[in-house]
């Protein structure tokens, strides 16, 4: 059994073969073609269901998830429960009325394991039985009814896995565990693991896509007493995680074409500190590195936290793991986005349990409502401050047009500022007294949200401790390089008109090719370390921090800036027009804070040096850098030392989030060519991995560009 790479290394065996051949059959698909079999539970039975509330509905649906969703067990595994119903995968819960789903389901967020771990799901029900009795007789007394009625279906599928596991002896240690776990306290690492993946298959059952977090500070505890009272082995540990991370391989199916398969949000985070400024990086952080090394496993993104004082025993784990490519591992900075969080309004101490949403963008995890409003920021410059490069536009120098550019950027914000007040009943500015308005169901996920359970208040409906709307910035890069193309082709060389540069450009450059190719090589554009381009950039996103900050604490929700694209320079790729700096209408451009493809030259070390001018302690919800290298860069002993050098230079530098990638070109366009040759060939995306064979064929050619730059 190979598990591939992308430079023909192999990869270390250290798991046993029962463990990798559970991992080869799950990567390819056994157990995500067997998860499609059944699709979802069905309401057409329920007597009465037109009149019954949204709510009503809902929970009748969660019981009969639990009830009624196959039991799987797969052969050999060391930990049980299963995400079976197959519509969960496309994001709504799996149940139906009439041929519909009843509702969609929660996303981009990381759920409170914690608590489950450290004190179990009967704390959760007294917590749930306290808010209820305080609640009744008031209008939040459905929803505390609803908590409860989650939490018995919860037990009703908990119980079905322990009637099926009863019955089957070499199954023993998964029945003993999953007696004590998850309703009580894990006290061992085993317990724990269980636990943590028979909550978060419950979440996913119910159709909800979450982030694990930080798994090394919920485990590592649990696995240090261990060794320490000699009740487990490191490799007896390994083995046993290692099933924590096959097992998420479940939904991998290769049926659904698109944006690629295996994006369910539920990322990883490792090392950093904690609360109180200890490091947390431990043997869970080690296994965690051990385990994708050795398998590939690509479904849980993992995100390492790095800072001044990580040493070079971790740094060097972790470039050993990104050489082999598929875009597993990426990096925080953490000693920046601590800071920007606190510079947000965050205690320093809550600031230091940062993870991710499931995807790259920070929050606290278990306390966090998230949701992020993306714009092009290209489109504003053209079809807003240029009109459409209509003629008669005209500037009278580059200041005059950059000021005019901030009116309709800023314009932007405030139409997204607006937009969050439908969320609301009724509210005022500037109390925040708020009154949420009436959301779509989504119970299950609020049972593991602190704030939910003892407000009365669902996840979509102010439950959380935060609750956050982050505008983001997209198509930075080709707005950056669109003003300063225009600064010198027009106001500094004077090499053309305004109005005769936007005629050219409205003509999509056609009859102009010298000018066009003038424009594309002779200025040094963003991500090439060219100080002029670079502090336009800079200044850019200061002054749409500046903006967003403006309205922070003006709403129910906070009002963090980010940057990014996550893909979505393919479809604003339609609408787009030729750009000043060469690029014709309908190009695929820049991805999250990445230069645009093509235009950087100089190397990995330019780009990040450019991209760590930006003031990324003003944008506190996340600002993504891809960096994409070939195989050969990364090759012996030298190429582990270039790869710690360049991580630990973008730690000192500034950076925020960066997402490195080995790939060949080559071996996607062979990819392309011969799919079935290639099942389990993962790239990282944007925030995600995908295997490249269930990318449609206009986002695998667009992975293709990037790299080929």
């Amino acid at each position: 059994m190979e598990f591939y790479t992308q430079n023909n290394m192999r990869r270390p065996v250290r798991l046993s073969d029962g463990t990798r051949r559970f991992a080869y059959e799950s990567l390819n698909r056994k157990y995500g073609l067997d998860t499609l079999r059944v699709m979802s539970v069905s309401l057409d039975g329920v007597e009465g269901v037109e009149s019954l509330t949204a709510l009503e509905k809902y929970d009748i649906a969660v019981r009969r998830i639990a009830a009624e969703a196959p039991i799987r067990i797969c052969e050999g595994e060391l930990i049980s429960g299963a995400a079976t119903l197959g519509s969960a995968i496309q994001h709504v819960v799996p149940a139906q009325y009439k041929g519909k789903a009843i509702c969609s389901s929660v996303s981009h967020l990381t759920v409170d394991f914690e608590t489950v771990l450290k004190y179990g799901m009967n704390h959760v029900r007294n917590t749930a039985e306290r808010s209820y009795e305080k609640h009744r007789g008031t209008d939040r007394e459905a929803f505390a009814q609803s908590c409860l009625n989650c939490l018995d279906a919860f037990a009703v599928w908990h119980s079905r896995y322990l009637d099926a596991l009863e019955k089957m002896p070499e199954y023993q240690a998964n029945y003993e565990n999953l007696c004590r776990v998850p309703f009580k306290p894990a006290t061992t690492f085993y317990e724990a693991v269980q636990s943590l993946w028979f909550t978060f298959a419950f979440l996913r059952l119910c159709g909800n896509w979450s982030g694990i977090g930080r798994i090394d500070y919920l485990l590592g505890e649990y696995l240090k007493n261990d060794l320490t009272d000699g009740r487990i082995t490191l490799c007896e540990a390994r083995e046993i995680l290692a099933h924590f991370f096959i097992k998420g391989c479940e939904w991998v199916n290769g049926q659904f074409v698109g944006s690629g398969d295996a994006q369910h949000y539920q990322n990883i985070v490792l090392g950093g500190i904690d609360e109180d400024g200890n490091e947390v990086t431990n043997e869970v952080t080690y296994l965690v590195l051990d385990i994708l090394e050795e398998l590939g496993i690509s479904d849980f993104p993992t995100t390492v936290r790095l800072n001044k004082n990580s040493d070079d025993k971790f740094l060097l784990r972790v470039a050993e793991v990104i050489r082999y490519g598929g875009g597993i591992l990426a990096v925080y900075n953490e000693d920046l986005v601590i800071d920007a969080l606190v510079r947000h309004g965050y205690a320093e101490r809550e600031a230091r349990k940062f993870a991710n949403d499931g995807c790259w963008e920070v929050q606290i995890p278990g306390k966090t409502y998230f949701i992020y409003s993306p714009f092009d920021s290209l489109r504003i410059l053209q079809a807003n401050t240029l009109k459409g490069y209509n003629d008669s536009v005209e500037f009278e120098d580059f200041e005059q047009l950059y000021e005019q550019y901030k009116v309709d950027l800023k314009a932007q914000v405030e139409w997204i500022f607006r937009s969050v007040y439908r969320n609301f009943a009724n509210c005022g500015v500037p109390t925040r007294d708020w009154k949420w308005a009436e959301h779509p169901p989504c119970t299950v996920v609020s049972l593991f949200e602190e704030g939910c359970i003892e407000k009365g208040l669902s996840y979509f409906e102010g439950g959380p401790v935060y609750n956050v709307n982050s505008p983001h910035i997209g198509g930075i890069a080709d707005t950056v390089n669109s003003l300063y193309a225009i600064k010198k082709l027009v106001f500094d060389d004077k090499r053309v008109t305004f109005n005769e540069l936007m005629a050219i450009l409205k003509n999509d450059w056609r009859n102009n090719e010298s000018l066009r190719q003038y424009a594309l090589n002779k200025y040094v554009y963003y991500g090439n370390d060219n100080d002029e381009v670079d502090d336009l950039y800079a200044r850019l996103l200061s002054d749409f921090a500046d903006m967003c900050d403006a309205l922070n604490g003006r709403s129910g929700y906070t009002f963090p800036a980010g940057v990014s694209t996550f893909g979505r320079q393919l479809e604003w790729s339609t609408h787009r027009m030729a750009t000043p700096y060469g690029k014709r209408s309908g190009d695929v451009l820049a991805a999250n804070c990445s230069p645009t493809p093509g235009t950087d030259r100089e190397g990995a070390t330019a780009m990040i040096r450019s991209y760590c001018k930006a003031p990324h302690t003003r944008l506190s919800c996340g600002s993504a850098l891809d960096i994409r290298l070939l195989p050969s860069s990364v090759e012996g002993e030298d190429g582990i030392s270039s790869l710690v050098a360049l991580v630990r230079g973008f730690v000192a530098l500034g950076g925020f989030f960066m997402q490195p990638d080995v790939a060949d070109v080559a071996i996607l366009r062979a990819a392309q060519e011969y799919p079935e040759d290639y099942q389990t060939l993962s790239v990282r995306v944007s925030g995600w991995n995908a295997r490249f064979v269930t990318l449609c064929k206009e986002w695998q050619d667009m992975v293709i560009e990037q790299n080929e730059h």
